[in-house]
């Protein structure tokens, strides 16, 4: 229990530091470009802590669901109504933008009118709303250095763990039990023992770790079969029979289907690091799954629904939150396995969180950072547009006119962080046990 607690601290605090070092992409590039930022907080709600450093106050907030960089002018006045003006149009939505204006414009003090967000060139505000997801990315691609260049993957052995003692389908629950009658295993009738390492299947030798290159050979492998085991130092030739038997897919570890099968358990093998071209390789994987995953994000909400409100069994592919992935953190310090497999684990479900918030982050919706990319964007767009023409600068994009877009997607957020949180305490995704 103590590591479970001990866990999801830990995973917590790294995803409030993956948070941390987000705003951090924000604030620098913001000061680069001479922008002004009076806040750098982590966190919503009320102020747990905070100091003021030169001319920003940082800090940390009570509801750890995200953090914020506050910059002057991210909106920027009403056309004609100058910076406190009130914009001349009516509408239902028309007052939210105004006071979203004037409250935007009394946080600039004459000494900072040239420092304001919406003032730089929409290069620079690319730059600065990118800055954010960009640090995701950087720590995620750092952190499967670590596991893939450092820490390394651990390969399957050729060491038998177990020898079953009658054939059984994958499909049978893992407590199951030999019915009186049952066929004995063919590894069984050899007479395999765990300890044994497996070193060649009728003439093709395996190395230590070679397990899967095994695991294949068994499967395609029917009728007699001669396999040669190092058993106390010296080798044995253990004649048997490959039968056919249901077992797990590679390619999909929920399904079964028709293979080979010995009936033997095969021990993990060693970990070898990998080059970098094994971090590239599995960036573009994760990020691959990850795109897709919130592509699927408004079909999994029925289902998220149930398994928070109505007891149905949670989706562990599924998406998790804050407490869920925390949750999943305390899992795998709990689990009596190496370190190193509970570290590679650990930082690899962390990578992926950053990957998530990289992807996220850059949706071209309000008020996520791509709702302030898409409209710098666009504004470069036009303003290239209308020099070609020879037309006057039509001036910056009224990004104050998503402001009923921001509030919608707000609100879907908080409802859907609401779902996440009730099925995460209580129904949560589990990956042991």
């Amino acid at each position: 229990m103590l590591m479970t607690v001990l866990g999801i601290v830990i995973f917590f605090v790294g995803i409030l530091i993956s948070i941390a070092w987000h705003e951090l992409g924000h604030f620098v590039t913001a000061r680069w470009f001479g922008i002004k930022v009076p806040e750098f907080f982590v966190g919503f709600g009320r102020t747990v802590w905070s100091r003021k450093v030169g001319e920003t106050e940082y800090g940390i907030k009570a509801i750890p669901m995200g953090g914020y960089v506050r910059m002057i002018g991210m909106i920027p006045p009403a056309k004609g109504g100058g910076n406190l003006g009130r914009s001349r149009r009516t509408g239902p939505f028309q007052g939210l933008m105004d006071d979203a204006r004037q409250q935007s414009a009394m946080d600039v003090l004459p000494q900072d009118v040239d420092r304001q967000f919406w003032m730089r060139s929409p290069w620079k505000r690319i730059v600065v709303m990118f800055g954010g997801p960009f640090m995701n990315l950087i720590l995620a691609i750092g952190l499967f250095a670590v596991v893939l260049m450092g820490i390394g993957v651990q390969q399957e052995g050729t060491q038998v763990r177990s020898v079953s003692a009658c054939v059984l389908p994958a499909s049978a629950p893992v407590d199951a039990t030999c019915t009186p009658g049952a066929a004995p295993t063919p590894a069984a009738e050899a007479g395999f023992r765990a300890g044994d390492r497996i070193v060649a299947l009728n003439g093709q030798s395996f190395g230590p770790n070679d397990g899967r290159a095994l695991r294949e050979a068994i499967r395609v492998a029917s009728g007699p079969t001669l396999v040669t085991v190092e058993r106390d130092g010296r080798r044995l030739d253990l004649p048997t029979t490959v039968i056919e038997n249901q077992v797990q897919d590679f390619n999909d570890p929920k399904a079964t289907v028709p293979a080979g099968f010995l009936g033997v358990g095969l021990l993990p093998g060693d970990y070898v690091r990998q080059d970098a071209g094994a971090v590239v390789d599995e960036m573009g994987a994760i990020i691959s799954r990850t795109g897709r995953a919130i592509i699927e994000l408004p079909s999994r909400v029925p289902a998220l629904f149930g398994a928070a409100f109505m007891g149905e069994e949670r989706d562990e592919d599924g998406p998790v939150g804050i407490v869920g992935a925390s949750r999943l953190g305390g899992e795998i310090l709990a689990q009596e396995a190496p370190l190193r497999a509970e570290l590679s684990f650990f930082l690899t479900l962390l990578a992926a969180v950053n990957i998530s918030l990289f992807l996220f982050n850059l949706l071209p919706i309000p008020p996520l950072d791509g709702g302030q990319i898409f409209p710098a964007i666009w504004e470069s767009i036009k303003r290239h547009s209308y020099r070609l023409m020879g037309r006057p600068d039509p001036g910056p994009v009224d990004v104050a006119k998503l402001l009923p877009v921001a509030m919608v997607v707000a609100m879907i957020f908080i409802a859907w962080s609401g779902m996440l949180l009730v099925a995460d305490l209580f129904n949560p995704i589990r990956f042991f046990g």
